[in-house]
């Protein structure tokens, strides 16, 4: 694990884009309603996470979690040693191509240890981030998945369903932006009509809405986790026209403020 740790932090200070994200904080950080847009993996190097409505999921240091994706799911980050310290790998349906998905989701997620084999392929796949181009990710991914159902982890199949049209929603809002993409924008994109959108989402038990605040609050969680940037820009890229809105928005859904979550990542 030591090794791995020490390639992820050379990685990341080598290139912003990455097919991977990193984590961690030096106090316990408590999120309610974080949302997982696409499935989603979490190996945790240091410390733990706790998950679910009563945090009654662990997943310690040298184990991983596999989740499915989920509107909302309650998380607690600890810190061991001082640190805590994760690896999160979001996987895109184009990275399951090839694979033999038959099976119904019947769980929100599965925790497995992670084994060397799987810590050495992590590794590789860390290293490749680092010259590879954008294009070999997904096959690098898929091959990822591969290795864990060699190790015996053939139930993490059962987390992958098919996209969904608030899947394509989700990353239309990141790609897009939030407040000057109009509905019309995104029938055009998805070559649909307005009434055909709005009835797929009823089927999906969802809204343009929904997803739209589900994807600003995922953006702004993962940039205040992974960047430095400040919060006013980060309030600014999200889609907010000022920053005290975004504050009191990103309270009422995590249940801390920007300022609170960026302490937690900071020594006493």
């Amino acid at each position: 694990m030591p090794e791995l740790i020490r390639t992820i932090k050379k990685a990341i200070n080598i290139t912003e884009e990455q097919p991977f994200s990193v984590y961690t904080s030096r106090q316990v950080q408590k999120l309610l309603n974080v949302p997982i847009a696409k499935p989603l993996l979490i190996i945790v190097l240091n410390g733990s996470k706790n998950l679910g409505p009563d945090n009654n999921i662990t997943c310690d240091s040298g184990n991983f979690i596999f989740l499915s994706d989920n509107p909302a799911i309650n998380m607690r980050n600890i810190p061991k040693d001082k640190e805590y310290f994760a690896l999160l790998i979001e996987f895109d349906y184009q990275d399951f191509d090839g694979l033999q998905i038959n099976v119904p989701i019947t769980e929100s997620h599965y925790i497995g240890k992670t084994t060397l084999p799987l810590e050495l392929c992590l590794q590789q796949f860390v290293e490749l981030s680092q010259w590879a181009p954008k294009q070999f990710w997904s096959s690098r991914k898929r091959e990822l998945i591969s290795m864990m159902c060699h190790q015996g982890y053939q139930k993490i199949l059962s987390l992958l369903s098919t996209p969904q049209i608030k899947s394509h929603l989700h990353q239309i809002y990141i790609e897009n932006g939030f407040n000057q993409f109009t509905i019309k924008d995104i029938c055009n994109q998805l070559s649909m009509s307005e009434s055909t959108l709005r009835r797929k989402l009823k089927t999906e038990g969802t809204s343009l809405q929904k997803i739209k605040d589900q994807a600003r609050h995922g953006l702004a969680l993962h940039l205040l986790q992974t960047t430095r940037q400040p919060i006013g820009i980060i309030s600014d890229r999200c889609g907010y026209q000022s920053q005290s809105r975004f504050t009191e928005r990103f309270k009422k859904r995590f249940g801390l403020t920007p300022s609170d979550l960026r302490k937690t990542q900071m020594t006493d």
